[in-house]
């Protein structure tokens, strides 16, 4: 036991003599490392008696909890040496502001889906998701566009393994949706959709939001009120007008393009829609004779154009931060 005492106090003395972290670790490895002194007498207590070893390995790892205590202490004491000899030359000026972490913002497009979903979410509308790899029917067929449909032909997109297709609307949102709810329905189906197309007022990939209202009673007036409200709070201008343009959609009938203008401005197609199709309805066990209503679609990224004013969608994918700062 003299022994271990002597060897401790050696170490605390060596500790202490350091006056940089590589000297710290090479008196270290003297005592502590793998042929260190106390590592040795660890190695030796096989030789003695049975009835000495428990009192002889109790107090080496005292010893070893001591200079490990002591071995941490001097690691602080050279750190804050160091801070103190670059305080003391000025080397560091604690009067400059902190290096603080930049603090991100939402993306313009999800700021305007955030806010189309507040809205419709006031007038009561759920808001449902779904998966962006659709199968055949319900992205073409349950929506009343069988296989060889010329409406197919507008929809050119991207096909995966086993027939499956990267969905180009969010309208099977509204199918699935259906599938697995019996009316009254009244939900927006926002998400990523995808299609060949680009130009300055298209992307391959871009964000659609399609709403659906099916009950008992849901017209064509319902449809106007929703979407008329629906404009006019998001662009917050009470002068907006809105039209509706006779058109043709395979899941909807009759139904119009909508189209909007601010003031003295010129008409802007914003989104289509239409009563809900008969064959849409039947192909998810809803009876047309006892439910209607209506469904539409617009853009929220054309949306996005409008309100912030943007000539060019792609600006909105191109992750120039300093395009993208303008909307923090």
């Amino acid at each position: 036991m003299d022994d271990l005492t002597t060897l401790v106090a050696s170490a605390r003395r060596e500790f202490d003599a350091c006056a940089d972290p590589a000297a710290l670790e090479n008196a270290k490895a003297r005592y502590l490392g793998k042929s260190g002194a106390l590592t040795e007498l660890l190695k030796g207590l096989g030789k003695l008696p049975a009835a000495e070893r428990p009192a002889a390995g109790a107090a080496i790892n005292v010893a070893k909890q001591e200079l490990e205590d002591a071995l941490t202490a001097r690691r602080s004491a050279i750190a804050d040496a160091k801070l103190a000899r670059k305080l003391a030359a000025d080397a560091l000026d604690v009067s400059l502001p902190g290096r603080t972490r930049g603090i991100g913002a939402l993306h313009p497009l999800t700021r305007v889906q955030e806010r189309v979903e507040t809205l419709f979410r006031s007038m009561g509308f759920t808001v449902a998701d779904g998966p962006e790899i659709e199968d055949d029917f319900h992205n073409f067929t349950a929506l009343n566009t069988p296989e060889n449909h010329p409406a197919r032909s507008m929809q050119d997109t991207f096909y995966v393994e086993g027939g499956m297709v990267l969905r180009t609307h969010t309208s099977p949102i509204q199918v699935r949706y259906m599938e697995t709810h019996a009316p009254p329905i009244k939900i927006i189906a926002p998400g990523r959709v995808y299609r060949v197309d680009s130009d300055a007022t298209h992307s391959p990939m871009f964000h659609q939001v399609e709403g659906l209202w099916i009950d008992r009673d849901v017209t064509f007036a319902d449809l106007k009120a929703t979407i008329v409200q629906f404009l006019r709070r998001f662009f917050e201008r009470d002068d907006l007008e809105v039209r509706f343009r006779p058109s043709f959609f395979p899941f909807t009938e009759p139904s119009a393009e909508i189209d909007m203008a601010f003031g003295d401005g010129g008409w802007l197609e914003i989104a289509g829609s239409g009563q809900v199709h008969p064959n849409v309805l039947r192909a998810v066990n809803i009876d047309p004779e006892e439910f209607q209503g209506f469904a539409f679609g617009m853009g929220p990224d054309r949306l996005a154009m409008l309100r912030y004013g943007i000539n060019d969608l792609r600006l909105f994918y191109e992750n120039d931060l300093g395009f993208l700062r303008q909307f923090a």
